[in-house]
């Protein structure tokens, strides 16, 4: 009677023995082998990239998109509008006014503080020289503190530069590198539209998201863009700073129910104005890379089944192949779990071979594509496990069957088998 060691030992044994056969089975037929496996290559090299897309924008969008600044939230006439439908809803809701924007400011408790902005586009000219198409706001002194936007040299607009609608502005680089290289750009006096401001501050250079530069910007005082800039139907957005991380969510529902009262909506009425929160944006964009993730989930099943029907019919090929093989293995004593092994091992280490192909192709392509282009990919580590784990099921499963055919092959007639 064989201890409980010995048991596992032999076991162990008999293991590493099948291993290695289904090793030197797969370098014997390296070509067919690769071939085999395209199926789970391309279902793993879909799987692991669209992970990886789904991933790096997802910190992409937290870090630069649905950053509105440190515990910032915003109200606006239009909200978040994912429809045509909303959108003609939205477009009827009353502006959001300088009135509005001054009642939040004496009525929130939640707040640290609360600024204003309202943008256009519009094109710079200096000298000869002509800029399209960029960013105008007019802000509130605090505008850049609750967007962190940081002053590189000169400073930011003034409380006193919006009470006197002073004609000064605060620019990006990207004017700075246009308009002057190799002067200092404060003081000069800069036509924005038909109107000219002097050039108060620079702000730090900040890139791109996704291409698009954010630094081809001009701020001025709100003050002078409310007179200047704005039309009978302007409506201004209002950012509001929670008292911290832990109240963002009670300063929101304080911030509607201010805005509902001020508007007098009734309580069974939606709200008539927009509400903006890092929450809302990221929740609209898990739920778009949802809808990518599954397509790709289908794409990854109709690959891995393809692939799995393949690795079935070349390991039924090989069980005829190698039934004097087979044959003689049975004959010098090995049992049918012995043969079961040899041939489930082999088919799940040719599939886990194919996942470690498709994980690397996935890799290198998402590694070449971030070099190339600003376009964020992060693979993350559970896409490695769930490749490989799905990869090795789909070897095991669809090499069942030709496993439990093999072992039951008559070792007397394997033996009279042709070669």
């Amino acid at each position: 009677m064989l201890s409980l060691q010995e048991k596992s030992r032999a076991t162990s044994v008999a293991f590493q023995e099948t291993l290695w056969l289904s090793l030197d089975a797969l370098r014997a037929h390296k070509l067919r082998s690769f071939l085999t496996l395209l199926g789970v290559i391309l279902a793993v090299f879909t799987l692991v990239i669209v992970m990886s897309i789904v991933e790096g924008m997802t910190r992409y969008v937290a870090e630069k998109i649905a950053n509105l600044g440190a515990n910032v939230f915003i109200v606006n006439q239009m909200g978040i509008i994912t429809s045509y439908e909303e959108w003609v809803k939205a477009q009827k809701r009353p502006p959001i006014s300088l009135e509005d924007y001054h009642y939040l400011q004496e009525h929130l408790k939640l707040a640290r503080q609360v600024a204003a902005a309202d943008d256009a586009r519009t094109d710079l000219r200096f000298g000869n020289e002509t800029i399209e198409d960029v960013l105008l706001l007019g802000v509130t002194s605090n505008f850049a503190e609750l967007r962190g936007i940081e002053v590189g040299s000169g400073r930011y607009i003034s409380e006193v530069d919006d009470t006197h609608r002073a004609p000064v502005c605060f620019v990006g680089m990207d004017i700075v590198k246009r308009f002057f290289p190799s002067t200092d750009p404060i003081g000069k006096p800069l036509r924005v539209g038909q109107f000219v401001y002097e050039i108060v501050g620079v702000a730090k250079e900040k890139g791109s998201v996704l291409g698009q530069s954010q630094d081809n910007f001009v701020h001025i005082s709100l003050g002078a863009y409310l007179k200047s800039w704005s039309g009978p139907r302007t409506s201004i957005f209002v950012l509001i700073q929670s008292i911290g991380a832990d109240w963002m969510e009670s300063s929101q529902d304080e911030a509607r129910a201010v805005m509902r009262a001020r508007r007098k909506v009734a309580y069974n009425d939606g709200d008539n104005f927009g509400l903006v929160a890092p929450t809302a944006i990221t929740g609209l964009f898990d739920s778009l890379m949802g809808n990518i993730f599954s397509i790709a989930v289908g794409l990854t099943s109709v690959f891995m089944v393809v692939g799995g029907i393949v690795i079935m019919n070349i390991m039924l090929a090989s069980v005829t192949e190698r039934t004097r093989e087979i044959g003689i293995r049975k004959s010098l004593g090995a049992r049918r779990r012995h043969i079961v092994m040899q041939f489930l091992v082999e088919s799940s280490i040719m599939a886990a071979v194919g996942g470690l192909l498709g994980i690397v192709a996935a890799v290198a392509t998402g590694t070449a594509v971030t070099a190339a282009t600003a376009f964020p990919i992060v693979t993350p580590l559970r896409a490695f496990v769930i490749a490989l784990t799905l990869s090795t099921s789909v070897g095991l499963f669809f090499g069942i069957y030709p496993a439990v055919r093999a072992s039951r092959l008559d070792p007397i007639e394997a033996l009279r088998a042709e070669v």
